[in-house]
């Protein structure tokens, strides 16, 4: 049974950094994508960062290059995300999910909404304050 838990939100200031954490089970990582979005309150959600397994390559959408970065620990079975210069525009809950296909794939049919991989567990709130 495929199963993610993302954690490590909190209040942090604006400008200030955070670190999520996403543990994974079920699978291995060199056969799925992992992913990062987030949903702001009243509005859709947005993808944020994915790792393809196989080739380790990682991709991020364009509002948080340079001050995301997404790394695996596969033996660990945990992805993380490192939120730095973070913006009240940052505030969402953020969650990780997985599929089998790769980040390309939801690059290129689903506009890199990775919400719309198969397998996602609850998230964990970002708040980023004035």
């Amino acid at each position: 049974e495929v199963q993610l838990q993302a954690s490590g939100g909190g209040l942090v200031q604006r400008g200030g950094s955070l670190g999520l954490s996403c543990v994974y089970s079920g699978f291995a990582f060199d056969d799925y994508s992992i992913a990062w979005f987030r949903q702001a309150q009243g509005k859709g959600r947005e993808g944020v960062s994915c790792i393809t397994g196989t080739s380790r390559t990682t991709y991020y959408q364009d509002s948080v290059k340079g001050r995301f970065t997404m790394s695996s620990d596969s033996a660990g079975n945990t992805v993380y995300l490192h939120m730095s210069s973070l913006k009240l525009e940052d505030t969402a809950v953020y969650y990780c999910a997985a599929d089998q296909a790769s980040c390309d794939y939801f690059n290129d049919h689903h506009d890199y909404d990775y919400g719309s991989m198969y397998y996602w567990g609850k998230g964990t709130q970002v708040t980023v304050s004035s």
